[in-house]
């Protein structure tokens, strides 16, 4: 098929340009090598059937405009499939992976960069070149996990300082400085001569200084005030000061800009800049005497998400980090509820189950919890395990916790057990692995402790992974519930979206996209009796120990972490719009590019469930 040079008016160029710029890997390019790139393309029309392969002519990159490509194998096994916007370069693919054809699948405008071209750019630019050089997952890592890290710490201290000063001269008396500070209803002023700071003079001050040895109150403030105050730049970061009044023990310092006094930062200030950090709020979470103080500090949990995702916190971390304040509410929670019931009749644990269990839990998260109870525990005594089990669950409702749906939670029965028949329950539940029974309970088979006799819940998960590992059949009931939601890519690796109701033209993208992979890798761990319940850990765990390529096992935990950053972004957008978070994503709503990386994370996801059914077809009959 001929083809003709990219040319035209400016229209049209801004128009390629524009097209490019939304293009992986031109994206990565600046303005002079992208206009180098505009200048050497040619266009050429390719109907349904084409071929390319290593020995077609007109050898380059190919973009495609419109239409779609399937790459394939010398077996005609399906590699990928490309389309608007994506681009592959027949002979790279054939250095990489052997004998390698593109089969145009559906009719097609497709750029092309010349070979020598496309070597130039790959010369002149890392990032180019690395996006033809390393696997898809790789690509899908960088956009995925190479982000900025946020530390609200090394903000500057000018971002929480006061400029509200008061100011009083060395020769105002004590009395009118005292009388000045109730007025404004500060707790510090400066003494200035001009615009130098002689000193400060604070609350405690008047009391050691002045009413406690008995000093006339008409002295002047140059006699009890702390001359020549230690100050601090206003570009020094918060941490910097957080360092210098914890050392010092100071409570006020003054802030300075070019020299001259321009504001003031307090303890409470500190404090209230480190509102935002997880470990403040997890410390004060725990020191909370009553529910409505904890819903007080969890009240603004959905604005610090979008804080850290905005910030480019990864998504691995935020979902670690909200489930460490869940821990956190339940915990305390628990023991609120011990201090009103008094000790436990004997031992006993708290167990999560599922994405707190996991450590994966996001905005919105139902309860998914249970007791486990020591097998000593007389009849009598199981009243108090039912009365603190109400009270925390009624608490993490309060705290916006929800209620458990389906009952799986530790005010039902079922859930708040002696450790024998937990462990007899288990046991039932691998020798009648019907599908339907095992997607109502793989969600226990993720169990942590969270308070109490940790053993107790080890020993209920080591029942766990016995059974488990040596019950083929039961692998193949979880391997069918595994490849029960497929990720929602149909032909030409276009969305499939719900076409009508609530959700039109939406996806569930924690059913099609979370789910596979947390389902997948609990699979494996089970079917190997890992302990590891975190997925990546499980992922991990699984290449180290040789059940799984270290390829493979890349490849999920990067699609993992990408489906779940769409869905946090999703997620912070709705709050930001005061609308209440859900898991529905409209493809289109993306950018192009977040797009194409998202339909790789849907490709590597549809790979690994094809990986499962191969694996575990002989259980499933």
């Amino acid at each position: 098929m001929s083809e003709a040079p990219v040319s035209g008016d400016h229209g049209e160029l801004d128009n390629v340009r524009e097209f490019l710029r939304g293009s992986l890997p031109f994206n990565e390019l600046d303005d002079e090598l992208l206009n180098q790139a505009l200048g050497q393309l040619h266009i050429a029309y390719h109907p349904h059937g084409e071929r390319f392969d290593a020995e077609s002519p007109l050898p380059g990159l190919r973009i495609l405009r419109s239409g779609a490509v399937d790459i394939r194998d010398a077996n005609n096994k399906l590699l990928d499939r490309l389309g608007e916007g994506e681009s592959f370069h027949i002979g790279g693919l054939n250095a990489e992976r052997g004998e390698v054809l593109a089969l145009v699948i559906e009719d097609a405008l497709i750029y092309r960069l010349p070979d020598e071209a496309y070597q130039e750019l790959r010369r002149a630019n890392r990032d180019f070149d690395r996006y033809f050089s390393t696997q898809r997952s790789r690509r899908l890592r960088r956009a995925a996990r190479y982000q900025p890290e946020p530390n609200a710490m090394l903000e500057p201290v000018s971002s929480v300082m006061s400029r509200d000063l008061l100011t009083v001269l060395p020769d105002a008396s004590v009395h009118q400085v005292a009388v000045a500070m109730a007025h404004r209803r500060v707790s510090s002023a400066f003494v200035v001569e001009g615009e130098t700071l002689c000193g400060i003079v604070t609350d405690r001050d008047l009391r050691t200084r002045v009413l406690a040895a008995g000093l006339d109150i008409q002295s002047p403030v140059r006699d009890v005030m702390t001359p020549d105050p230690e100050s601090i730049n206003a570009e020094d970061s918060l941490f910097a000061t957080t360092l210098l009044m914890t050392q010092r023990s100071y409570h006020h310092l003054p802030v300075l800009e070019d020299g001259v006094l321009a504001g003031i930062v307090t303890t409470s200030d500190l404090i209230l800049a480190r509102r935002d950090d997880p470990v403040y709020l997890v410390q004060h979470i725990s020191r909370q005497d009553s529910v409505a103080g904890i819903q007080e500090m969890v009240s603004g949990m959905a604005n610090l998400m979008v804080h850290w995702v905005n910030g480019g916190m990864h998504a691995q971390q935020i979902s670690q980090i909200l489930t460490a304040i869940s821990d956190a509410v339940a915990i305390r929670l628990i023991r609120l509820a011990e201090e009103e019931l008094g000790p436990a009749p004997g031992p006993w644990a708290w167990l999560a189950f599922g994405s707190q269990a996991r450590a994966e839990q996001l905005l919105g998260a139902d309860q998914d919890n249970g007791i486990v109870i020591d097998d000593c525990v007389a009849d009598a005594d199981l009243g108090w395990y039912a009365e603190l089990a109400t009270r925390v669950c009624d608490g993490l409702a309060a705290c916006g916790y929800k209620y458990c749906p389906g009952g799986i939670m530790a005010t039902t029965d079922q859930w708040r057990q002696r450790l024998g028949a937990w462990q007899d329950t288990v046991r039932g539940w691998t020798r009648t692995p019907t599908n339907d029974a095992v997607m109502r309970v793989s969600i226990f088979f993720d169990i942590r402790p969270l308070y109490g006799e940790f053993s107790l819940a080890h020993e209920i998960q080591q029942v766990m992974l016995s059974q488990a590992s040596s019950n083929s059949i039961f692998q193949a009931a979880l391997a069918a519930n595994a490849l029960d939601s497929r990720p929602p890519l149909g032909i030409f690796r276009r969305f499939v979206v719900d076409r009508d109701g609530e959700h039109r033209d939406s996806l569930d993208i924690k059913k099609r996209g979370v789910l596979p992979v947390t389902e997948i890798a609990r699979l494996h761990a089970l079917a190997h009796g890992l302990p590891e319940v975190n997925t990546e850990a499980r992922l991990t765990a699984m290449a180290r120990g040789g059940h799984m390529t270290m390829m493979d096992s890349r490849n999920l935990s990067d699609a993992l972490h990408f489906v779940q950053r769409v869905r946090m972004q999703h997620q912070c957008e709705q709050v930001l719009a005061g609308d209440a978070p859900d898991n529905y994503v409209n493809p289109r709503s993306l950018p192009r590019l977040a797009k194409e990386q998202l339909r790789d994370a849907f490709t590597i996801i549809d790979e690994a469930q094809s990986a499962v059914r191969q694996r575990y077809r002989a259980g499933m009959g």
